[in-house]
């Protein structure tokens, strides 16, 4: 599996030969990415404030995965012929990936003034294999948080049962989680890897990143916190060694 960071909370995610984007926002800092220039054969959506779905209409090529209501909105508005409408705890097979959704503490409405509903925001952990009750030494998984605070779901439902080995966490506070506690969802979910994300796109989710590393640190995890330049990638290769 790979994972390349494009700013705020956008990431493609590499499963075997099945590409994965979620959250398309490229109007951001960290990315000199041309939405044009990607072809991801999945786009997903977390939910729907322009800073999650800003460009999700350079995309309609692809297969669209949210809530119902989500998809609707992108399929009426930007004319995507190929969704997925799914919801929360349910788990759908997206080529080589399997992408199970979960909820995220936050808001989610849709447009300028949010005059349409979105339903529950989301988070999606996307695994190579099927998750089931039995472990899988050699399964990989990684969790994209999407915005969200600190819920107890992490330590009592995605961390022990969904069993995420990275964790993409927004740090930038003030609409999200800050490093603080974005620390303690990673020690919650018993995460190997920690990547921060949301921060530094505008002025009020401007932080000190190493201030995740070192609260990390704090909670005793053993947690590595991986802070990627903008459009950097990350590899993992069974058994999850970096390349």
């Amino acid at each position: 599996m790979e994972l390349t960071w494009h700013g705020h909370s956008t990431w493609h995610v590499s499963v075997d030969d099945t590409s994965l984007l979620i959250d398309p926002f490229f109007d951001n800092p960290f990315t000199s990415v041309d939405p044009a220039d990607l072809s991801p054969d999945y786009v997903l959506l977390t939910h729907g404030h322009a800073d999650h779905v800003g460009d999700v209409g350079a995309f309609t090529d692809a297969t669209i995965v949210g809530t119902p209501e989500l998809v609707g909105w992108v399929a009426d508005e930007h004319g995507a012929d190929d969704t997925v409408g799914m919801n929360l705890g349910g788990t759908v097979e997206c080529g080589s990936a399997y992408v199970t959704m979960h909820r995220a503490d936050h808001t989610n409405g849709i447009g300028t003034d949010y005059e349409y509903s979105a339903g529950m925001p989301a988070g999606y952990v996307i695994g190579d294999t099927v998750p089931t009750q039995e472990g899988d030494e050699d399964a990989f998984a990684f969790y994209h948080a999407g915005d969200t605070g600190l819920m107890s779901e992490m330590r009592d439902v995605i961390g022990p049962f969904l069993e995420p080995d990275a964790a993409a966490l927004p740090v930038g506070d003030h609409f999200t989680m800050g490093p603080a506690q974005a620390a303690i969802a990673a020690d919650w979910l018993d995460v190997d890897h920690v990547f921060p994300m949301h921060y530094d796109t505008f002025p009020p989710i401007e932080i000190d990143v190493g201030d995740v590393e070192r609260e990390v640190a704090a909670t005793g995890s053993d947690a590595e916190v991986h802070v990627l330049d903008g459009d950097g990638s990350f590899a993992f290769e069974r058994p999850y060694a970096e390349e």
